[in-house]
């Protein structure tokens, strides 16, 4: 048995953690490059909280899913103003911005030198400056991830820059800062992490660790979910939902994802549609999918592992894999995500997205190798 495990240099999880932030700069640096979404939201909060701490803060908004120009742009204003320290507080795509602003302030060259299959595949040589993420979503887990997703334009596709050197130093996971999500943006969100606990499990790099922290976050997310969604104001399951969300982001950046994920890269970058409501649309086909095909040519032990799934998020002892399937239908649509179609796919489109999702890296991981006209029949049963 071989793997590898590494996360954030600290985790600081908990109602009202985020008010650790000034202190945690300090420690870190003395000009802050702070990254938040389009509204700006939490501005003057943070600017007083690190001006009293005697860190000088430097506001860059990141409006929408970050593109490698985005990047190169906030890299250059960074290093213009000196800063040694980034902070991302905002959703998964605010991190993974900060996330690559800081590894590019200590690596010469522009995002897409370092991109990997439509970029130039460098390796980053050196550990980016400091970095702090703060989620304020709980879907993606990029506060503990090595991989910056961005999008390029150019390709119409969103790729990432990888590297252990991404690490946070450190991620403050304050599940008050998700109580003001819509009920839109925390269904997309949380499915996200739902997916994020269910492929690390039934993965091909699946180990000891990253199974721990996928039985830990799955139950919490199969209780939670809904309810988050109904209540927004309903903090236990806000809390559930953001320990989900860190424990799926840990697993996946120490096993592998799968087809779902293989796919949502390709089709965030044809369509636009947002992250996780691309996965959720996508989450039941590829269960039945895999199951299916697991059943005919695949490890017996995988099934095991769907069944242990469906037996979590049924809360059934005596549930069956296609349970679990069932159970995330509903859900669904319960939580009414969007299909394909109405992301702006057509069937037309299904037969050039494959061959490009297949050579996504989360597509390796799937549990079992899908022919083209299994992951064709996925897209087609998700429009």
């Amino acid at each position: 048995m071989n793997f590898e495990f590494a996360t954030a240099g600290r985790i600081i999880f908990g109602r009202g953690a985020s008010r650790q932030i000034p202190a945690l700069a300090r420690e870190l640096g003395r000009r802050a490059f702070v990254v938040l979404g389009e509204s700006g939201r939490g501005r003057e909060a943070m600017a007083a909280g690190l001006e009293e701490a005697g860190v000088r803060p430097v506001f860059f908004l990141a409006g929408g899913e970050p593109t490698t120009h985005l990047v190169d742009r906030a890299a250059a204003a960074a290093r213009a103003e000196g800063c040694d320290l980034v902070i991302a507080q905002g959703g998964g795509s605010v991190i993974d911005a900060g996330k690559a602003v800081a590894g590019l302030l200590a690596n010469a060259g522009a995002a897409l030198d370092y991109l990997e299959a439509v970029g130039g595949g460098r390796p980053l040589l050196h550990p980016g400056v400091p970095f702090v993420a703060v989620p304020t979503t709980a879907g993606t887990g990029a506060e503990v991830t090595r991989n910056s997703v961005l999008d390029v334009p150019e390709h119409r596709v969103k790729v990432s820059l990888r590297s252990h050197l991404l690490l946070a130093r450190a991620a403050v996971v304050d599940p008050e800062l998700t109580r003001s999500l819509p009920p839109e943006v925390t269904a997309f969100t949380g499915l996200d992490a739902l997916t994020q606990l269910i492929e690390p499990l039934v993965c091909n790099a699946a180990n000891p660790l990253t199974d721990g922290v996928c039985r830990e976050g799955l139950p919490r997310a199969a209780r939670s979910l809904e309810k988050a969604y109904r209540d927004g104001s309903d903090l236990d399951a806000r809390e559930d939902m953001a320990l989900a969300s860190l424990c799926g982001g840990i697993a996946l950046a120490n096993a592998r994802l799968g087809a779902v994920h293989g796919f949502a890269g390709v089709l965030g970058g044809v369509t636009g549609q947002a992250h996780g409501a691309i996965c959720a649309r996508l989450l039941p086909f590829v269960m039945e999918a895999n199951i299916r095909a697991v059943e005919e040519r695949g490890d017996p032990a995988i099934l095991g592992r769907y069944l242990e799934v469906a037996r979590i998020l049924t809360d059934d002892p005596g549930a069956s894999v296609r349970d679990g399937v069932s159970w995330v239908r509903r859900l669904c649509a319960e939580l009414k995500i969007p299909t394909l179609s109405e992301a702006g796919l057509s069937a037309a489109d299904c037969g050039r997205i494959v061959p490009l999702a297949r050579r996504a890296s989360s597509m390796r991981g799937n549990p079992v190798e899908l022919s083209d006209d299994e992951l064709r029949g996925i897209l087609e049963a998700a429009l």
